[in-house]
Parts: C-alpha cells; sequence; structure tokens
C-alpha cells in the first residue's frame, strides 16, 4: 500500500473512533439523573421536619361535618374526611377551618385504623393574605407600579418599596414618591402568607389511606331563642312559636351540617386574648321543622331532625317547638322602693302601673318542655283583626313545670298615687310612716291589681285597708279589685327596723 492510500485508511479509522466516542462524550456532560423513589417535599411553612411527605385536605374531601353551638358563643365542630395517605412520616396540612378556631382544643383521630396514625407535632397557621399583609411583607423589596391613561396607555416602573406607614412610599431610580396613582404588581406572594386558616401536623402513618375526624371548639357560632306569641282578644290564650336563631362569623361554612344546641351555662375557663371577628348577617327563615329535646348532662340537648347549611355572616332561623290554646293571666303591679321608709318622701301622683303576663309551662297547658333562655315577643290582634306588636321580654332557661312572667310594659289606662301621710322616727333606725295609695281604671272592664311594697330590715304592719300576702322576707303585696272607670285607695300603717 503506497503512502497516500495509507492516510486514508488511518483517516477513516480516526473518524470511526472519534464517532465512537462522541456518545460518551455527550453524556460525560448530561446532568447527573434524579434518584429514583418517592418525591422528596420541602417543608411547609410551619416548623415541621425538613424533608416529609406532604399531603393537604380541603373542603372538597369532607364526607360529613356535624356543629353544636353552645350559649356563650362557643360551638364544637366535628370535621370528617377522607384523606390520601403514604406511609411513615407525612405533613398534613387541613383547610377550610374556622377563623376562631382555639387550636389547644383540636383533636385529630383516624376512624378506620385508630393505631395506626400518631401525631407528632401539631400547628395553626392563620396569618391570612390580605392586600395589607402583602404590601407589609414587601417592604425593602422591589415591586412594579402599573398606571394606565386613556392618553398613552400602559406604563410600568419597577420600584422598591420603602415604607407603608400612613401611606407607600417608593423610590424610582433616584427619586422618592409619596403614594402612586396606579397599581402594585408583586412579583410572587410571600411563602409565609395563606389564603386560608389551616391546621398542619406531623404524622406518623402506619397504615394506609384513613378516614379522619378533627374536631374542635371556635367561637364566632353563637344561638339564641326567639320566640312570637299571639295573645287573643280577651287576653286569656296564647299560641307560641319558638325559634332557633343561629349567627355565624367564624370565618368558615358548615354545608349540611348535623346540628345541635346546647341550653344551658357551661362554664368555659376565659381566654385572655380571642380572635374576634364580625360581619354583616341576612336573616334567613329556615322550614319549620320541629328540634327533637333531650336531656345531656346538666343541660338540655336540641337537635334539628334534618341537616342545614350554616353559612358565614349568616343569620338562620329553625323551628323549635309550636303550641297553642295555652292559658296566660294578665297582671297589673304596681311596685314601691325600699327607700320610702326611712324618710319624709314627696306626693307621687302619677306611678307607672306595669303589666306582665304570666302563664305556666305545664303539660296540663300545652307545653310542659324545657324553655331556653330567649326574647319572648307577645303580638295580638287589633279590632281589624291585624296583629300588633304588645311588647317583649328575655326569659331566662325555664325548665317544666314553672312558670313564665314576661314584662310588657307600662298600662296607659291605669294610674297610681302614692302619698305619705304620716312619718316618724321612733328610735335609732326605727321608723312609722304611713301610705295612702289611689289606683285608677279608665279601661272598659275591671281589673286586679298588685300593690308590691318592698322593704328591708325588720317590719311590721300596725294597720290597713286591704289583706296583704307576705311573699318573702322583704315583701308585702296587697292584691286588690279597681273597677272600670273608678278607684280604689290602699292605706295601711308599716313600722320598721333599717
Amino acid at each position: 500500500m503506497n503512502e497516500p492510500q495509507l492516510e486514508t485508511t488511518m483517516g477513516k479509522v480516526a473518524l470511526v473512533v472519534l464517532l465512537m466516542l462522541l456518545p460518551c462524550a455527550l453524556l460525560a456532560q448530561q446532568p447527573e439523573a434524579a434518584p429514583t423513589g418517592p418525591l422528596q417535599i420541602p417543608r411547609l411553612n410551619n416548623p415541621v421536619a425538613e424533608s416529609v411527605y406532604r399531603a393537604e385536605s380541603t373542603i372538597a374531601d369532607q364526607t360529613d361535618v356535624a356543629v353544636t353551638i353552645y350559649n356563650n358563643n362557643l360551638a364544637l365542630v366535628r370535621d370528617r374526611r377522607k384523606t390520601v395517605l403514604m406511609p411513615g412520616e407525612i405533613s398534613l396540612r387541613f383547610s377550610d377551618v374556622s377563623q376562631q378556631i382555639r387550636p389547644e382544643t383540636v383533636s385529630l383521630r383516624s376512624l378506620t385504623e385508630p393505631d395506626a396514625l400518631r401525631i407528632i407535632e401539631q400547628n395553626y397557621e392563620f396569618d391570612l393574605m390580605s392586600p395589607a399583609k402583602l404590601m407589609e411583607k414587601y417592604v425593602g423589596k422591589d415591586v412594579r407600579l402599573v398606571n394606565f391613561s386613556t392618553e398613552i396607555g400602559f406604563t410600568e416602573k419597577d420600584a422598591r418599596l420603602l415604607s407603608i406607614n400612613e401611606g407607600p412610599i417608593y423610590q424610582i431610580d433616584r427619586d422618592i414618591y409619596l403614594g402612586h396613582p396606579g397599581t402594585v404588581a408583586l412579583p410572587e406572594i410571600p411563602a409565609n402568607l395563606i389564603a386560608k386558616p389551616s391546621l398542619i401536623w406531623l404524622l406518623q402513618n402506619e397504615g394506609t389511606d384513613h378516614d379522619i375526624e378533627v374536631s374542635y371548639l371556635t367561637g364566632g357560632l353563637g344561638w339564641q331563642a326567639d320566640y312570637v306569641l299571639t295573645l287573643n282578644r280577651e287576653e286569656t290564650l296564647m299560641d307560641i312559636e319558638g325559634w332557633v336563631t343561629l349567627t355565624n362569623s367564624s370565618g368558615a361554612q358548615y354545608t349540611k351540617a348535623l346540628l345541635k344546641v346546647v341550653a344551658g351555662e357551661v362554664n368555659v375557663v376565659p381566654e385572655p386574648e380571642r380572635r374576634m371577628r364580625g360581619g354583616g348577617a341576612m336573616m334567613k327563615a329556615a322550614a319549620a321543622d320541629g328540634m327533637r329535646e333531650e336531656t345531656f348532662a346538666e343541660y338540655h340537648l336540641y337537635t334539628l331532625p334534618r341537616r342545614t347549611t350554616i353559612k358565614q355572616n349568616e343569620s338562620k332561623q329553625v323551628s323549635l317547638l309550636t303550641a297553642s290554646g295555652i292559658g296566660v293571666t294578665k297582671i297589673y303591679e304596681l311596685r314601691g322602693n325600699e327607700g320610702y321608709y326611712a324618710r319624709r318622701i314627696p306626693p307621687q301622683p302619677e306611678q307607672s302601673v306595669t303589666v306582665f303576663l304570666k302563664f305556666a309551662n305545664k303539660q296540663e297547658n300545652q307545653l310542659g318542655m324545657p324553655l331556653p333562655g330567649g326574647v319572648m315577643r307577645v303580638y295580638q290582634e287589633d279590632q281589624e283583626g291585624m296583629l300588633q306588636f304588645a311588647g317583649e321580654d328575655r326569659i331566662k332557661h325555664t325548665p317544666k313545670d314553672e312558670d313564665v312572667r314576661l314584662k310588657l310594659g307600662n298600662a296607659f289606662d291605669v294610674v297610681g298615687e302614692r302619698i305619705q301621710t304620716d312619718w316618724s322616727r321612733i328610735a335609732d333606725n326605727v321608723y312609722e310612716s304611713e301610705y295612702k295609695i289611689t289606683l285608677r281604671n279608665h279601661k272598659e272592664q275591671d281589673i286586679q291589681v298588685d300593690v308590691v311594697e318592698p322593704m328591708r330590715g325588720d317590719w311590721r304592719i300596725l294597720s290597713k285597708s286591704h289583706e296583704f300576702v307576705k311573699r318573702d322576707a322583704r315583701t308585702a303585696v296587697f292584691t286588690v279589685p279597681v273597677p272600670k272607670d273608678g278607684e280604689t285607695v290602699v292605706t295601711y300603717r308599716v313600722q320598721v327596723r333599717a
């Protein structure tokens, strides 16, 4: 083989070797392949482990929710959800919870495998996203200012946010701007701000996926009883409708919830700092399904027989009870004062006579169930058959077989007059006084008035025009008839040792 042929052959061999080595060289320049196996997720914005598997549970995973509301702006929420969990150490973010949650009351348990899920650490994040919070997080950082003008269109400028104290201050190039007429555009959302309050657990999972139940106490949910009483024209019978009025300003919605309310004074240790968030309320009447009542501990528990949705910033009413044909008694009362007896008092020509409505909460009176505390509003028909408001009063929790007494207001056509006709001091702290009380009735029917005379210390009535009842150690009650368009005079003399 001559020399030119040898050079040609060597060139071809070198080219083949180069082509064979090229893939190896290219592979050597590629980045290192990612390791196989489960994906390692960095930790969330909470003090859990540096690198754990992350899972999230939202309202979309909810399978059931139950809400028990107490009288003192407190509620117990039980939230059940399906969760997809991997074995090992897991960080679970549980979102869509109340903004007024009490984190120290939170409980998590697995309904599927209770012994396979263990809590290592629990956190509650409530630093919610807002324009003010976003601006606060970007103090000292670069933002973009966007302005729109019909003449020049959009303009954009890069700026540094120097401060938001009493208004934003920006630095653009070398100039300082106090505010800006346009819109602030941020490059990203800070990692330590969240859209919804969330519970975050670091869990040790020894099982598979779980149906979990999370329970917690929260503020912002309350209820009270409201009653509508319809009194007949003769003022002898009435009908009653009881409603449970719910209010929700907790920051969460409870969809198709099993609702229970507890009547009674449950003792709660006061919190030094409770986050209270209010909101506008919208009244919404629900279908009139009576609630089922049962005794619970030292309280009474009322359960709505159907599920209901409690929206955020909503006031909702559900039926509690209905009854008709309840016997009532109207009471007129003129009340004195303990201070009348130890001094001389001037004549009181027009004393108000208060009107009360009284009825027995007994089964034979068409009632006989525990009545939760609330407001009772009384309506009565006028001559045209239209219902008119006649007064309201608040009742305490009332057990069955007890009386209910409602203050309606002062009588327009019944007037009292009190005159102290004599007064003297017999000895130190011993006084004698005599009174003339005139009751005038301008109504079209006869009535009966209770003259209630509270007295302090030891007292003894020396003489009287009408009989009285010693209601208790400090009260004498004269019950006297007053004819229509007439008057009755009550006189008595009393000795009081104060």
